[in-house]
C-alpha cells in the first residue's frame, strides 16, 4: 500500500470511530455524594475537641466516599432564603452535624427552616456531645434532639459504658460492655419512651453520691436514635476529649450514624426500648 493510500486508509478508520463515538450513548454518571454541613459555632463553653470533630466528619466522608463535608464557623447558611454569590443553603445539604454551645444566632426564619429541614424535608441531623448544650431557650430543639444537657456529674472519667442494642447497626460492632475515657452528660427532658437508647452508662458502677446527680431513676443515656418527622437524628454524648475522635471504634459509630442520617442504607430500629 501507498503511503498516502494509508493515510487516507487511517483517517477514515479515525473519522468512523470519532463517528460511532459521537453516536454511542452515555453511560451511567456516578450517583453525587451527599452534602453535610458540619458546624463548630461556640456561644458558650469552648472545646477543644471541636476541631478534632469536625475534621473526623470530614475525614470519614472522604474515606468512605459517601458525603462531602463543608465546615461552618457560622450558622449563616441555616437557612432556605436564597444566597448570593457561591453562598450555601439549607437546600444544599442533606444532613447537619452540630458540635456547638449556647445561644446561636438564629432568626426566626432560621429556626423555621432548620426544624423544617429534618421534619418535612425528610433530612438528617448528628449531633455530638454539646449539642446538646445548645439553644436552652428554644423548646423545638430539645425535643428534635431528645433533650438538653444537665451537668456532667462524673467529670472526664473511666465511663462504664454498656451497649442496649448489641444488634443495632450502629453499634453492633462495639463490645457489650466497655470502658470510655470521656465526660458523660446526664440530660433533663429526655425520656426514654421518645427515643430508642443505643448506648448507657452503667449505673451499678457509678458514684450516685455525686453533686449534681439529678436523675432518680438512674437512667443515663450516651447514645440514641430517633425520628423527626420525616427526619431522622442520631446523639451521642461522647466526644469531649480529642482522644475520643480518634478511637477507631467510635469513628465507625459516627461513620454509621452519619451513613443512616444521610438514608445511604437500610432504615434501622428507631422504636423505643425499655430499660434493660
Amino acid at each position: 500500500m501507498k503511503r498516502s493510500s494509508f493515510f487516507i486508509a487511517l483517517f477514515a478508520l479515525a473519522a468512523l470511530a470519532l463517528a460511532n463515538g459521537a453516536n454511542a450513548q452515555p453511560g451511567p454518571r456516578p450517583a453525587q455524594k451527599k452534602r453535610v454541613m458540619a458546624v463548630g459555632m461556640t456561644e458558650g463553653f469552648y472545646h477543644d475537641s471541636t476541631t478534632e470533630a469536625l475534621a473526623t466528619i470530614k475525614q470519614l466522608g472522604d474515606e468512605s466516599g459517601l458525603w462531602e463535608t463543608y465546615i461552618y464557623t457560622d450558622v449563616r447558611a441555616i437557612t432556605k432564603e436564597k444566597q448570593t454569590a457561591n453562598r450555601k443553603n439549607l437546600d444544599q445539604f442533606d444532613a447537619i452535624f452540630f458540635m456547638t454551645t449556647g445561644e446561636l444566632p438564629f432568626t426566626a426564619e432560621q429556626k423555621a427552616a432548620f426544624l423544617s429541614f429534618i421534619k418535612d424535608d425528610g433530612k438528617g441531623f448528628v449531633g455530638a456531645h454539646c449539642a446538646t448544650d445548645t439553644f436552652y431557650k428554644w423548646p423545638e430543639y430539645g425535643e428534635m434532639l431528645g433533650g438538653y444537657f444537665d451537668h456532667h456529674p462524673w467529670g472526664t472519667f473511666d465511663a462504664p459504658v454498656v451497649v442496649e442494642d448489641p444488634t443495632h447497626p450502629l453499634v453492633k460492632h462495639l463490645p457489650k460492655a466497655m470502658t470510655l475515657h470521656d465526660e458523660i452528660y446526664q440530660f433533663k427532658d429526655w425520656d426514654r419512651t421518645k427515643l430508642r437508647v443505643l448506648m448507657a452508662l452503667d449505673a451499678s458502677k457509678l458514684d450516685l453520691t455525686k453533686k449534681n446527680v439529678n436523675r432518680a431513676d438512674r437512667d443515663f443515656g450516651v447514645t440514641w436514635v430517633k425520628k423527626y418527622g420525616n427526619g431522622r437524628v442520631f446523639y451521642s454524648t461522647l466526644g469531649h476529649t480529642i482522644e475520643s475522635w480518634r478511637d477507631p471504634r467510635l469513628r465507625k459509630m459516627w461513620l454509621e450514624g452519619m451513613r443512616w442520617a444521610l438514608k445511604l442504607g437500610p432504615d434501622v430500629p428507631v422504636t423505643p426500648i425499655p430499660k434493660p
